[in-house]
């Protein structure tokens, strides 16, 4: 390697000083105040829209690169929702801004206040390999919307889609506030290393924590949007084959199986149980013909590690003899059929840590009620399914098991409701976004108060006397009648 290349090299490194150099641009450009405007969020919104628009193609493309994902999953959850978020907030966002008027009490009479939303400052947004455009762009727009600057770092592990969205951000939108970083661990770990205003990440809980780590330096907020094993309990008094292809579609037909809020693993009766397995046989022979590994509307596993994990689960001595359906499996084209186990054990391998894949172990209770203490007994999931026509079991459902978001009756729908937060609890996550909580999500809501110079009192200056204290007892209070009777010196 000659100098001049070695020289190259170096400039192209992207390290701990040159974050530092990012972020310290970014800072003193957001200093101008010119991301505050309205004006310039719309007009960032927008470049972002037409951006996802014009190159529908390109990202279809990028997606069957990475992933091998099906045309109809790209436009319809990767595009399809990024579009809908930023129409949303186009429509919504001029009303977010306004400060928000509330109400004042006889404590600080005369006055008014209001709470004025305002960004955070220069923001981190890094994202996942699963729904690499949407994942990475959904936060950005909330980010943007509140008047922030932006760095976002795409996953590693979609190369194509990480090219893509770096192309995109430097020729449709303002570089002086967003910009995009790819690279590894190297440079996310430089990246972690810079004080920012907010960090959204996206992932498991073991980077999560890392994450977490290093905004606590700093002091920085954090929202982590990480997963854990979302149940589906299904009741015996349900319609099992529209029971079993609304499982397939929020679990196959997300990304094979590669998605926080994919079923992980479904509860139900031992006299349920034979009934379901059919009914999923049937509707997964329907979606994914005979021999699924040449299904082209199944995505691949993202790499050669993520199918060595899956197989190690399917490989597991307690779940050999589980097999009830699917287990083939192509290492060369990294693809694992759908799968399914019956009456696995729960302390097997595949019950530990959240599948993230194509394989569906399924669990056997006496009683259905049961499902959720069992639920329980594990980390708060990211999601919570159900189906059952019994009014009782939903109420109990919903009040009883602790979870980022409940759907009954469905799986993964709630995930398009923009009026819902997005969001996990304990270990599947913290903070939310989606529609107004993506704004909110990157927003200050700060309080302010007004007060004139009429009405100074001297009660609240020394020298204090027995009468102030008892007029300060009757305003903390908040009683007027008390205030009226401390002014007579009535006790």
């Amino acid at each position: 390697m000659s100098v001049e290349e070695m020289q190259s090299q170096k400039r192209n490194v992207f390290d701990a000083e040159t974050a530092s150099s990012l972020v310290k641009e970014l800072r003193d450009n957001f200093g101008s105040g010119r991301t505050r405007s309205y004006e310039w969020r719309v007009s960032q919104l927008k470049a972002l829209l037409k951006a996802v628009v014009d190159n529908e193609e390109q990202i279809v493309d990028a997606l069957r690169s990475d992933l091998a994902k099906p045309p109809l999953e790209t436009i319809v959850y990767e595009v399809g929702m990024f579009k809908n978020s930023c129409e949303v907030i186009l429509k919504e966002l001029k009303q977010w801004m306004k400060p928000e008027k509330v109400k004042t009490s006889i404590r600080t009479f005369p006055s008014s206040a209001e709470i004025v939303p305002e960004p955070l400052g220069v923001v981190l947004v890094i994202s996942a390999w699963n729904y690499p455009i949407l994942l990475s762009l959904d936060p950005v727009v909330g980010a943007i919307a509140a008047g922030n600057a932006v760095v976002l770092k795409p996953s590693e592990i979609a190369p194509a889609s990480s090219s893509l969205l770096l192309k995109l951000i430097e020729k449709y939108c303002d570089n002086s506030f967003i910009r995009v970083v790819e690279g590894a661990v190297d440079e996310t770990t430089a990246l972690l290393q810079q004080k920012w205003d907010k960090i959204f990440y996206t992932g498991n809980g073991k980077v999560g924590r890392i994450v977490m780590t290093a905004a606590a330096k700093h002091l920085t907020p954090v929202v982590l949007e990480l997963g854990g094993k979302s149940p589906v309990v299904v009741d015996s008094n349900v319609d099992l084959q529209i029971a079993a292809r609304r499982i397939i579609s929020g679990k196959w037909g997300l990304n094979n199986g590669q998605a926080c809020i994919s079923p992980d693993y479904v509860i139900t009766t031992k006299d349920c149980a034979p009934e379901l397995v059919d009914a999923l046989k049937t509707e997964l022979e329907k979606c994914y013909g005979k021999n699924p590994l040449e299904s082209e509307d199944l995505s691949r596993i993202v790499t050669s590690n993520h199918f060595a994990r899956l197989s190690k689960l399917l490989d597991d001595d307690k779940v050999a003899g589980k097999i009830v359906y699917g287990g083939e499996k192509d290492e060369k084209k990294l693809r694992i059929a759908p799968t399914l186990l019956l009456d696995v054990p729960r302390d097997s391998l595949i019950m530990g840590d959240e599948i993230f894949g194509p394989l569906l172990p399924i669990i056997t209770v006496n009683k259905v009620e049961e499902s959720i203490d069992l639920i329980n007994s594990g980390t708060k999931p990211l999601a919570a399914y159900i189906f059952t026509t019994n009014k009782k079991l939903k109420e109990q459902f919903v009040m009883n098991v602790p979870a980022g978001g409940l759907l009954v009756n469905d799986t993964v729908l709630h995930l398009v409701v923009d009026t819902l937060p997005f969001g996990g609890v304990g270990e599947s996550g913290m903070g939310a976004y989606h529609g107004k909580f993506s704004f909110d999500a990157f927003t200050h809501k700060k309080a302010v108060l007004y007060r004139s110079f009429a009405g100074d009192s001297s009660l609240r200056y020394p020298p204090y006397t027995d009468t102030k204290l008892r007029l300060m007892k009757a305003l903390i209070g908040g009683r007027f009648l008390g205030i009226i009777r401390a002014l007579f010196g009535w006790s």
